[in-house]
C-alpha cells in the first residue's frame, strides 16, 4: 500500500460504498414501484407497504450505521488532538476550531500542528485548506 498523503487519504470501499448501497437501493426502488402499482390495483397494498417500509428501514440503518461510526471517531479524534495540543502547548485547543478542522489537523505532524491550528482559527481555513497546507503528512490509517 502506498504511503498516505493529501491526494490518496480518503478511504473508498467499493463493496460498501457501491455494492452495499446499490443492493439496498434496488429493493427500495422495486418495493416503491410495487406499492404504487398496488394502490391503483386495489390489492396487495399491505404486503407492498410492508416491503417498502423494510426497504426504507434498511436504507436508514445503513446511513445511520455509517454516521454513528463517524461521530464516535470524531469524538475520539477531538480528544486525541486536544491531548496532543495540550502536551505540546500546555493549553487546550481553541474552541473556535470546528470538528472538520480538528479532523483535518490530525494529519499534521507535531512540528506543524500548533502553527497550523492557530492559522486554521485565524484564517478560518477549511479542512481541505488545512490538509493542503501540511508539508509532511502524518498518516492516519484507522479512520473508518
Amino acid at each position: 500500500m502506498a504511503s498516505q498523503n493529501f491526494s490518496n487519504h480518503t478511504r473508498y470501499i467499493p463493496l460498501y460504498h457501491v455494492v452495499g448501497f446499490a443492493a439496498a437501493t434496488f429493493p427500495l426502488v422495486v418495493s416503491a414501484f410495487v406499492f404504487f402499482k398496488s394502490l391503483s390495483a386495489g390489492s396487495g397494498r399491505l404486503q407492498a407497504a410492508a416491503m417498502l417500509s423494510m426497504a426504507v428501514a434498511l436504507m436508514i440503518i445503513m446511513w445511520y450505521g455509517r454516521v454513528f461510526a463517524l461521530k464516535a471517531q470524531d469524538k475520539a479524534i477531538r480528544a486525541e488532538e486536544n491531548l496532543r495540543y495540550f502536551a505540546m502547548s500546555g493549553k487546550l485547543l481553541d474552541p473556535a476550531l470546528t470538528m472538520s478542522q480538528i479532523v483535518a489537523l490530525r494529519f499534521a505532524p507535531n512540528n506543524e500542528f500548533i502553527d497550523l491550528a492557530h492559522r486554521a482559527v485565524a484564517e478560518n481555513l477549511s479542512s481541505k485548506q488545512i490538509k493542503g497546507a501540511i508539508k509532511n503528512w502524518k498518516e492516519d490509517n484507522n479512520r473508518a
